[in-house]
């Protein structure tokens, strides 16, 4: 009996120190492949939710027959249950309509800090006054972006039912007139079986 007890003991004692020895693999996978680990906010929802809502205002008519009209962008809200890296969604959005090549961006309120102290710099004695960016010469936006992402959680027994909305609003600044709004909606199941 206790040499089978000892016998047992070894086998599982090894069985850990390989399974503590095993090597970890990594693999690069597709960045635009759909994610379906969990029905939390993901990078497949993040990608569907920008490039949709991009298209949508590159087609808007103030957008379209527009100029080049200057933007800022204001951070998606986010108003869901869990934490969402809301300054991906509004950078992410950004890109997609930058690519578009139908907006300019303005500096928001979260780079005005950094553009102020470059500014000040190249003002010192550091930088030659003819080469330097002068101060009071920034570009103020014709437009504001801004919005909330949303979610709604049901579960029932084994079934988990998860709904996102990203609602966007772009804002005359000169006239507080909404020129374009829309909505993205997404909806993940998740069921234990």
């Amino acid at each position: 009996m206790n040499a089978t007890r000892g016998l047992a003991l070894a086998a599982a004692l090894a069985a850990v120190a390989l399974a503590g020895c095993a090597k970890e693999q990594t693999r690069y996978g597709d960045a635009r492949g759909v994610e379906t680990l969990t029905n939390q906010f993901g990078s497949t929802d993040l990608q569907m939710m920008a490039e949709s809502m991009a298209r949508s205002m590159n087609q808007a008519p103030i957008i379209a027959s527009a100029n080049l009209p200057i933007v800022t962008v204001q951070e998606v809200r986010n108003k869901t249950s869990e934490y969402i890296d809301t300054r991906a969604i509004t950078d992410s959005i950004r890109s997609e309509l930058q690519k578009g090549g139908k907006v300019r961006f303005a500096v928001d309120a979260a780079g005005m800090s950094q553009q102020s102290e470059e500014l000040k710099r190249q003002q010192s004695e550091l930088y030659a006054k003819e080469q330097a960016a002068e101060i009071g010469r920034m570009v103020g936006a014709q437009y504001r972006l801004e919005g909330n992402i949303v979610s709604i959680v049901k579960q029932v027994k084994e079934a988990k039912d998860v709904y996102y909305k990203l609602n966007l609003q772009l804002w005359n600044i000169r006239n507080g007139l909404l020129e374009w709004s829309d909505e993205k909606e997404i909806r993940k199941t998740t069921t234990k079986g």
